[in-house]
């Protein structure tokens, strides 16, 4: 089986050089890169599976670069920071990361973060996720809903794939989070909610009739005329 490709963006080259043993002794294939440009440039010559990158870096900073790569290209991103205030959380995540770790942290807890990462990636060779009037294409992170095209932010793009990937299966709310949100989430407890609720109207704007339903007390389930609770 061939191993996920990850590439690493750190000014720092000491630190830079743990991630990338640690890793590495994982079986991983790691790139590195000291700066911005040569961190887009890598990410588009080489579409990583996943990017690990410290927000603090030359040229372009981690955030911009964040940015430009969730523009791009479907690959999975962990922030990497000293700055630990909720400011700054909000910040990284709303840039379009999947993961945001603080540093100091331990190898153990780097690679459960990235094994969770990467258990999210598309599966099934990127083949489209249909439900109903609705398809979302893994590779190119478009969704349609009927002839009409919805933007999604990642997290978004992230729960409707899990929803689609289990039509007509109640997802327990816990089980939800895990997989969207990743390893030893901290977060709002209503983070879910209000993600669904985003969701919600993102995929309902033309009058399309309700495909996410709410189980009380238990989570959510994608399915047609499914009466609400």
């Amino acid at each position: 089986m061939t191993m996920p490709t990850i590439l690493i963006a750190d000014q720092d080259y000491r630190s830079m050089g743990l991630l990338r043993q640690t890793l590495a002794c994982e079986g991983y294939r790691v790139l590195t890169a000291a700066n911005g440009q040569q961190t887009l440039a890598l990410a588009q010559e080489c579409r990583p599976s996943l990017v690990v990158i410290d927000t603090i870096l030359p040229i372009l900073d981690g955030i911009e670069i964040v940015r430009r790569l969730r523009e791009a290209d479907g690959m999975r991103i962990l922030l990497l920071t000293a700055r630990d205030t909720i400011a700054d959380r909000v910040e990284g995540l709303d840039s379009g990361a999947d993961d945001y770790l603080v540093k100091p942290f331990a190898p153990a807890e780097l690679l459960a973060r990235v094994r969770s990462l990467l258990r999210r990636m598309p599966s099934e060779g990127g083949k489209p996720l249909c439900y109903a009037d609705l398809v979302l294409d893994p590779l190119t992170r478009e969704i349609q809903r009927g002839d009409r095209t919805v933007h999604l932010s990642p997290k978004e793009f992230d729960l409707l794939s899990l929803l689609l990937r289990h039509p007509r299966q109640v997802l327990p709310r816990g089980r939800i989070v895990e997989e969207v949100w990743g390893y030893d989430f901290e977060g709002d407890d209503n983070a879910l909610d209000v993600t669904i609720r985003r969701l919600r109207i993102k995929m309902e704007a033309g009058g399309e009739p309700r495909l996410i339903h709410t189980i009380y007390a238990i989570g959510y389930v994608l399915r047609q005329a499914f009466p609400e609770t």
